[in-house]
């Protein structure tokens, strides 16, 4: 399991990777791997500003849908559109061409609240016994 130090991660399986004022958001390897194949991502969010917690999209795998949250409050300002031709990008690349959301930051500290790689691994190990 791939769990890149440089990242901030939710209990939820989202991960967030900051450049400046922008960050990238996805699902962590784990989450891809719980749900095996993904065959469509759903953000209907896109323009939107939300809040930390509140549901961006929908990611649905052959036996399941689940919600993506917000890591942040943040605006949404791009989706991954290569994910529309090939959701499995974030199967075999889930941090790199994998990712899902471009927001801008409203509050840069709330970041300070998320799990980092040691914690979300523990997290994980935790929540798989």
């Amino acid at each position: 399991m791939n769990i890149p130090a440089d990242l901030k991660y939710t209990k939820e399986h989202e991960w967030v990777r900051l450049e400046g004022e922008t960050a990238f958001v996805g699902i962590t390897d784990f989450a891809q791997s719980e749900l095996g194949d993904i065959v469509f991502v759903e953000v209907e969010t896109l323009g939107e500003t939300l809040k930390q917690g509140e549901t961006f999209g929908t990611i649905e795998a052959v036996k399941t849908v689940s919600d993506m949250f917000m890591p942040a409050d943040g605006e949404i300002v791009e989706f991954n559109q290569k994910l529309g031709d090939t959701p499995e990008l974030i199967n075999t690349d889930a941090y790199g061409e994998g990712w899902i959301l471009k927001i801008i930051l409203q509050n840069k500290a709330q970041l300070n609240n998320l799990l980092d790689a040691d914690a979300y691994t523990k997290h994980v190990n935790a929540s798989s016994h």
